[in-house]
C-alpha cells in the first residue's frame, strides 16, 4: 500500500513539472561538472528550491544544482512534509 502511494505520489509531482521550464534553468546555469547546458550532469539532479507541494513555483528562479545524493536526503523529507500537508488541509 505504502509502496502504491509512493508510486502515485511521484507521478502526480513528475507530472507537475514543465520540461521547458528546467532546460531554461540549464540554459543560464551549465551543468556544475560538464558546464554544458543541455546532457547528463553527472552527480547532479536540477531540483526545485521551494518544493511544488508548498507553492514553489516551477520557473528557473526556484531550481538549484543539488547533488545527487543530498536530493534523495531532501526528497525523503519533502514527501513527508508533502504528506503531512496534505493530511492537514484535508482535516480542515
Amino acid at each position: 500500500m505504502i509502496i502504491i502511494f509512493l508510486f502515485l505520489f511521484l507521478a502526480s509531482e513528475a507530472q507537475a513539472r514543465d520540461p521547458a521550464q528546467v532546460r531554461a534553468f540549464r540554459k543560464a546555469n551549465p551543468c556544475p561538472v560538464t558546464q554544458k547546458t543541455a546532457g547528463a550532469c553527472p552527480g547532479f539532479v536540477v531540483d526545485h528550491i521551494v518544493p511544488l507541494c508548498f507553492d514553489g513555483a516551477d520557473l528557473p528562479s526556484n531550481m538549484q544544482w543539488q547533488e545527487v545524493r543530498a536530493s534523495y536526503k531532501k526528497d525523503v523529507f519533502e514527501r513527508q512534509a508533502c504528506a503531512l500537508k496534505k493530511k492537514l488541509v484535508d482535516l480542515k
